[in-house]
C-alpha cells in the first residue's frame, strides 16, 4: 500500500475507496474530489484509497487524482473501518464479486453500468443489495446520463404531460473507436471480461434512458447483433472478437410506446453520440449527447422545435455550477451523481438508479441477445428465464 501527501475531506466525512483506476476510475475520482465544492449541500468525503492491480501505476494515478493512498488488494480494503463507500469501476466480470463482498462488509456501493455480465450475477447482486438495505447499507448503479441537466429536464417535461401520450422513441448510441479494423484487441472485445460489446457498453445507457424518461418498462424485443470485424490483433497475435460490434432492435413497452434502438462502436466519425427522440400526441423532444447542454423541445401542442440551452439556475442540476450560458461538460454528470448518492445516504434513502433498475436493464440486454440468436424473433420479457 502506498500513501500520497493528502486527500480531500475532513475527519468524520465518509471514506471512499474506488476500485479501478483507468477511464472510469479517473472520471469517478474527479467527481469525489469536486463534489463538495460544486454541488450545494453535498457533504465532503475522504478520498481514502484507489485500488488497482499494478502497484506502480495505481500509485501514480492516486497521486494525480488526489487520493490519500493506493492499494492492490480490494479485499483488504473492504476490511478497513475507515472505508464507508466502495465505488466499483472494474471490468464487468468483476462487478458482482466486488459489489457483493462490499455490501456484505457493510459498505455502501456504487457499481458502474452495466450491473453485471450475466443475468445470474445481476440477480445475485440485487438479492444482496436488498438484504443489505435492511441493515441500512445502500447501493446504486452508475447510469450517469440521468444526471445530464437536459435529460433530467426532458424527463420532467414528459412526467408533467407536456408531450401528451408517448407513442414513439428513437434512441441511438454511436461511437467510432472500432471503425478501423486495425484497431487493436482490448478487454472490451472479450466476452469473458466484458460480457458483451456495444450491447452492454452502450445499449445499457440507451435502455436506462428509455425507462428513466418515459417511466415505462420494456416488455418485448425484436433484435439483431453483429460483429463486423471478427478478429483483431492482440499482444500475442490475432484474437477472435467474442462480442458484438453493433446491435439494433425494436422494443415495446408496457405503456404502449414503440422504441427504435441502434448502438454501435463502428459509426465512422461519431465520437460519443447518444441521440434520443421522444414523440408524443402533443409534443416531442430531441437530445444529442455531443451537444449535452441543449434540448430541442416541442411542447404543449406546438408544431416546431425550439432549441433550449439548459443552463439556467432553475434547470435541473445547475445550482452550484456556473452562471447561465457557462456550459457543463461530460464530467459534471459524475459529480452530480456523487452528490445524489451522498444526499440519499444522508437521508437514509436508497439512491437511484438502484440495483433493481440495473437488473431491469440487464433483462432487456439478455432479451436482445436471445432475439438475435433466434433470427430476430420476438422475445417477451416477463421476469422469467429467456
Amino acid at each position: 500500500m502506498t500513501s500520497t501527501p493528502s486527500a480531500s475531506g475532513a475527519a468524520g466525512s465518509p471514506g471512499v475507496a474506488v476500485i479501478g483506476y483507468a477511464f472510469m476510475g479517473k472520471a469517478h475520482s474527479h467527481a469525489w474530489r469536486n463534489v463538495a465544492a460544486l454541488r450545494p449541500g453535498a457533504p465532503g468525503v475522504r478520498q481514502q484509497v484507489l485500488v488497482g492491480r499494478d502497484a506502480d501505476a495505481v500509485a501514480a494515478a492516486a497521486g494525480q487524482y488526489g487520493w490519500a493512498e493506493s492499494a492492490t488488494d480490494w479485499r483488504e480494503v473492504l476490511d478497513r473501518d475507515d472505508i464507508d463507500i466502495v465505488d466499483v469501476c472494474v471490468p464487468g466480470h468483476l462487478h458482482a464479486e466486488v459489489a457483493i463482498a462490499a455490501l456484505e462488509a457493510g459498505k455502501h456501493v456504487i457499481a458502474e453500468k452495466p450491473l453485471a455480465n450475466t443475468m445470474a450475477e445481476a440477480e445475485k447482486m440485487v438479492a444482496t443489495a436488498q438484504a443489505a438495505r435492511e441493515r441500512g447499507v445502500h447501493s446504486m448503479v452508475g447510469f450517469n446520463y440521468r444526471r445530464v441537466p437536459a435529460l433530467a429536464l426532458a424527463q420532467r417535461h414528459i412526467a408533467d404531460g407536456r408531450l401528451g401520450e408517448v407513442r414513439q422513441v428513437r434512441v441511438s448510441y454511436l461511437q467510432d473507436w472500432l471503425a478501423d479494423e486495425a484497431a487493436p484487441m482490448t478487454w472490451r472485445l472479450r466476452r469473458e471480461l466484458a460480457g458483451s460489446g456495444a450491447l452492454g457498453d452502450l445499449a445499457s445507457h440507451a435502455i436506462d434512458q428509455v425507462r428513466f424518461l418515459i417511466g415505462q418498462e420494456v416488455t418485448a424485443v425484436n433484435a439483431m447483433t453483429h460483429t463486423f470485424v471478427p478478429q483483431r490483433t492482440g499482444a500475442d497475435g490475432p484474437e477472435d472478437v467474442t462480442v458484438d460490434d453493433a446491435a439494433w432492435g425494436t422494443l415495446r413497452t408496457d405503456g404502449g410506446a414503440v422504441v427504435s434502438l441502434e448502438v454501435t462502436r463502428m459509426a465512422t466519425a461519431r465520437k460519443n453520440a447518444l441521440g434520443i427522440e421522444v414523440y408524443g400526441s402533443n409534443g416531442a423532444l430531441r437530445f444529442d449527447l455531443e451537444s449535452l447542454n441543449h434540448l430541442d423541445v416541442c411542447l404543449d401542442g406546438a408544431d416546431t422545435f425550439c432549441r433550449q440551452l439548459v443552463t439556467e439556475q432553475h434547470d435541473p442540476y445547475i445550482d452550484g455550477w456556473w452562471p447561465p450560458g457557462h456550459v457543463l461538460g461530460w464530467d459534471a454528470t459524475f459529480t452530480n451523481q456523487a452528490a445524489d448518492f451522498l444526499a440519499a445516504l444522508a437521508a437514509g434513502l436508497e439512491p437511484t438508479p438502484s440495483f433493481e433498475d440495473g437488473l431491469a436493464v440487464q433483462r432487456v440486454l439478455a432479451a436482445i441477445e436471445a432475439s438475435s440468436a433466434r433470427g430476430g424473433s420476438c422475445v417477451e420479457i416477463d421476469g422469467g428465464p429467456l
